[in-house]
Order: C-alpha cells, then sequence, then structure tokens
C-alpha cells in the first residue's frame, strides 16, 4: 500500500517537462495543405524528462499514450508515466503524435508511425549519450508502438544520417496489436486505416503478422477482462515473437479492464514494478 501511496502522490508532483520539443523544425512531412494542419492541436511534439544526473542510467523511454487514435490520454498514460520513469533514473519523453486524419494528412495510415519514428531519430539525434531508447505505449499507444518496434527497418521520414529507428525495448501496455476483425479495437482501426481497408493494409498494421528476429525485446501488460482489447491482442504477438526467438514477458491481471494506467484497482500488485525489475535485467 505505501507504494501505491507513493505512485498517487507522483501523480500530482510538482515535477514537470522541462523542455516542449516540436518534432519537425520545418515543414510536417504526409501533410496536407489545409488550414488545420497548423492548428497547434495538430502539431506533433515531445515533452521530455531528463533524469536527474546524479541517478540518471543513460537510458530514455519513448511513452506513447493511447486514445484509440481519436484523443490522447496525455495524463495518466503519458505524464504520469515519465515522472515515475524520471524518479528510477530514466529520461522521459512523452509523444504528442498527430491523430489520423485526412484533413491533416495525405496518407493518415502512416501519420502517427512518422511521427513515432521522428520521435526515435530526434531522441538519438539530441542525446547522443543515451546508451539505450526503448519505448511504452497504452492501448492505441501501444499499437503505435508495435509497428514502430516491427516496422523499423522502412524509414517513413527523412534520415539522411541513417539514425537508427529500432528501439531497444518495448512496454506495450493493453495495447492493440492487430488489425484483424475477431480481435481488433474496431474505433482504433477505423481511425487508422478506414472502414474498409484493403487486405493488405490490415496485414501491414496487424503487429502480429510484422515480427522479425530483430525485434527488440517485449514486456506487456493485459488484464483478462479487458472488454475493449482483448488480451487475445498480446497473446497473438507473442506467439510471434516466440516464433521469432524474441524475449518476452506477459504481466497478467485477472481483472482492471482496461484503460487503468499506472495503477490497476482491483489489485495490490504493481506492474511498474515488474516492468523495472525486467528492464534491469536487460542491461
Amino acid at each position: 500500500m505505501k507504494r501505491i501511496f507513493m505512485i498517487l502522490c507522483s501523480l500530482i508532483s510538482l515535477v514537470k517537462a522541462q523542455e516542449t520539443i516540436n518534432l519537425y523544425a520545418d515543414s510536417i512531412p504526409n501533410s496536407t495543405d489545409k488550414e488545420q494542419v497548423n492548428l497547434e492541436k495538430n502539431v506533433p511534439r515531445l515533452f521530455a524528462y531528463p533524469a536527474d544526473k546524479s541517478s540518471a542510467k543513460n537510458i530514455a523511454v519513448l511513452v506513447i499514450p493511447g486514445g484509440g487514435y481519436s484523443h490522447i490520454a496525455m495524463d495518466h498514460e503519458g505524464h504520469a508515466v515519465a515522472k515515475e520513469l524520471v524518479k528510477n533514473g530514466y529520461s522521459a519523453f512523452v509523444l504528442q503524435y498527430r491523430l489520423p486524419s485526412p484533413n491533416i494528412m495525405r496518407n493518415k495510415s502512416i501519420g502517427p508511425l512518422q511521427d513515432a519514428q521522428r520521435a526515435v531519430q530526434l531522441i538519438r539525434t539530441l542525446h547522443p549519450e543515451l546508451r539505450k531508447v526503448g519505448v511504452i505505449g497504452f492501448s492505441a499507444g501501444g499499437h503505435l508502438a508495435s509497428t514502430l518496434i516491427t516496422q523499423f527497418k522502412k524509414d517513413y521520414i527523412a534520415n539522411s544520417s541513417h539514425v537508427s529507428l529500432r528501439p531497444d525495448f518495448a512496454g506495450l501496455i493493453y495495447p492493440v496489436i492487430s488489425m484483424e476483425n475477431d480481435i481488433t479495437h474496431k474505433g482504433s482501426r477505423i481511425n487508422l486505416i478506414g472502414e474498409n481497408p484493403s487486405e493488405d493494409l490490415v496485414r501491414s498494421f496487424s503487429s502480429e503478422l510484422q515480427v522479425s528476429p530483430e525485434v527488440c525485446p517485449v514486456f506487456f501488460v493485459h488484464a483478462k477482462d479487458d472488454r475493449a482489447v482483448p488480451i487475445e491482442n498480446s497473446y497473438r504477438m507473442i506467439a510471434a515473437l516466440d516464433k521469432a526467438k524474441v524475449p518476452n514477458k506477459l504481466y497478467v491481471f485477472e481483472q482492471g479492464g482496461h484503460g487503468f494506467g499506472l495503477i490497476n484497482k482491483t489489485s495490490d500488485k504493481l506492474w511498474f514494478d515488474a516492468f523495472l525489475s525486467w528492464l534491469a535485467t536487460l542491461d
């Protein structure tokens, strides 16, 4: 209970992002020429939370909140997570990515992935001292994180310096993984790839079908009673990772539903502690 109290306190902590960084200095790639592109809410950015120098591990984590690709849960799946990472010696960068929309993108299906790749590129470019750059994503943000870790071989952004876009590790928290009708989150699928996507598009954004042996180690968290994003999403991704011999670990809750963030109120166990312990084994 003491640990839970400490995390609750962190949610109202005075720790704040020290810097807000626009992802793109000039034009935003894949943009339409409509005025909506330049609205504040449509400009992708990072909120930087540097680790204290006395405890820094020289490891950064890109935090990707969820929201069904219709909104972004920036607080409990973004800033709150970043604060916990900083308290444990990790630097964190919360991603405010573009939501897929034909109003601001020529190809809405790749817009969020472009922003995630650019975030990794920017973090590595600005902080060459980092030993590792990982990612943690929640729900639809977990889907975005899963596409980031499986599609790193293709540059969806300009990358003339050939900065590695492959994360070194990933946490996928109650993630949308598949675009297959039987297990996907329908809202995320429609928002990202449309009402009637082609089979090729469905396959391209079903991350369990894009796994290769080069994918980074992955930590999963899921509740068995999640009705919004069935746990089968994690099971299928794990099966694909196992087949490719990619290290992974699943932390399961019997209850908790969906969208609980750092704290599953149905349990006195904290998945974040298990995640930190798992990260320590990767060194």
